[in-house]
């Protein structure tokens, strides 16, 4: 019998605390410990302020924990290639550029030469639907046409950990529906090793093959639940029974904490 390959992502009693201006110390996370496998897509699911952010920006190095460790691929975050789509893409996205200019902006980082950037960008705009938009700068597109660019983008640089902080949050119910989509198109094209935080029920079950539930802050985990419904997911699923006990297990652990 073959042994059972090591996790992609292992994190072990995470711990994370600040200081505030006052000297009081809050605690964030608090020993969380889960594992992903490689080319898995885990939405991370909690109250507001959590610490579902502070989970991702510690998996991607931009801090440190306090306590406890993290590896990916056997290495320390900083030592992986991480790609990183924020809530904010007008923050995160470069206004002097084109939407071609930004998707080509992941392979320039990547010492691409420039003949082949500009065929990749191409295609991963055609992809999409955007190639008219290809020379149009960012004040000319619709939110959800930038937080197309941002996910391309992320994508163009190859990462080996994916990261989304609530990235179709500010976007209307419509435009994110099409949004959640479209990234599982992405996605199925290249599975790579996803996490999604998310403040809607609906979308982290839609998109996940599992759901890490957060308590409220100091976060520990409640639980994780598997999305057993078949890939690819299309928008009726939401409304089908399987759905709709998927969505009850998550809610009743998230209301316990209420």
């Amino acid at each position: 019998m073959k042994n059972k390959p090591a996790p992609f992502l292992r994190a072990t009693d995470l711990t994370y605390s600040y200081a505030q201006t006052n000297g009081r110390s809050v605690e964030v996370l608090d020993s969380l410990s889960f594992s992903i496998d490689e080319g898995e897509f885990i939405t991370f699911f909690g109250p507001n302020g959590s610490g579902k952010t502070t989970v991702l920006n510690l998996l991607s190095g931009i801090d440190q924990p306090t306590s406890g460790t993290i590896t990916i691929n056997g290495k320390n975050p900083a030592e992986n290639k991480v790609g990183f789509v924020f809530q904010n893409y007008n923050e995160s996205l470069f206004p002097w550029r084109t939407a071609k200019e930004n998707i080509e902006f992941a392979l320039e980082i990547r010492k691409v030469d420039s003949v082949t950037r500009r065929g990749v960008a191409d295609a991963l705009l055609e992809k999409v639907g955007m190639t008219e938009y290809k020379d149009t700068h960012l004040y000319e597109l619709s939110g959800g046409q930038k937080q197309l660019i941002a996910i391309w983008r992320a994508f163009a640089y190859e990462p080996d950990l994916f990261l989304m902080d609530e990235p179709f949050s500010a976007l209307d119910y419509s435009t994110t529906r099409k949004m959640e989509l479209e990234l599982l198109y992405m996605w199925k094209d290249s599975p790579k090793t996803t996490l999604f935080d998310s403040h809607d029920v609906d979308e982290a079950i839609f998109l996940a093959d599992r759901i890490v539930v957060l308590s409220k802050r100091p976060a520990k985990i409640k639980g994780v639940i598997t999305i057993d419904l078949p890939r690819p997911r299309k928008m009726e699923m939401v409304t089908s029974k399987k759905f709709f006990e998927i969505r009850v297990k998550v809610l009743e652990l998230f209301e316990d904490e209420n």
